[in-house]
């Protein structure tokens, strides 16, 4: 399987709908997803972006779990942009007008690491999650929780 994806990277979408993957993220990549992705709809209005061998981990899981994880695995492959994509050597790769809709993205881009896959969030949109985020996370934990 792909490495961890963690961190969060700010960077701009080209007018051919090119967004590029941060290099340390590249390095992540494990040498049987062959530099391979599958970009699809995410969580929370934004882009999941699945490395081959980890997109093929999620999905044997999805297929023999609940029907509630098989009616996951329908939309995340109904809202695939196309079969697994290649990157670019500079790590480049094109991103469908649909998904950009959905997501809400138009010049600029928010590319987070979230584990097992990448998340691509209209900078708006991801201010305003991180910041609902952050309040839940005040109101449960304290410093005592960091030791």
């Amino acid at each position: 399987m792909s490495g961890e994806f963690l961190g969060t990277y700010f960077n701009s979408v080209n007018k051919q709908k090119w967004i590029t993957i941060p290099a340390d993220f590249k390095k992540q990549f494990n040498p049987q997803a062959k530099q391979k992705v599958v970009i699809t709809i995410g969580p929370v209005a934004n882009i999941a972006i699945y490395p081959l061998d980890n997109w093929q981990v999620k999905k044997d899981k999805l297929n023999s779990g609940s029907a509630d994880d098989k009616e996951l695995l329908m939309h995340l492959i109904t809202f695939a942009s196309s079969s697994a994509q290649k990157l670019e050597i500079n790590g480049r790769i094109k991103i469908g007008d649909d998904l950009l809709e959905i997501a809400g993205i138009k010049d600029k881009v928010v590319i987070k690491g979230e584990g097992n896959y990448i998340s691509v969030w209209n900078p708006d949109r991801y201010k305003e999650y991180r910041d609902q985020q952050l309040e839940k996370h005040k109101r449960k934990f304290s410093a005592l929780d960091y030791q």
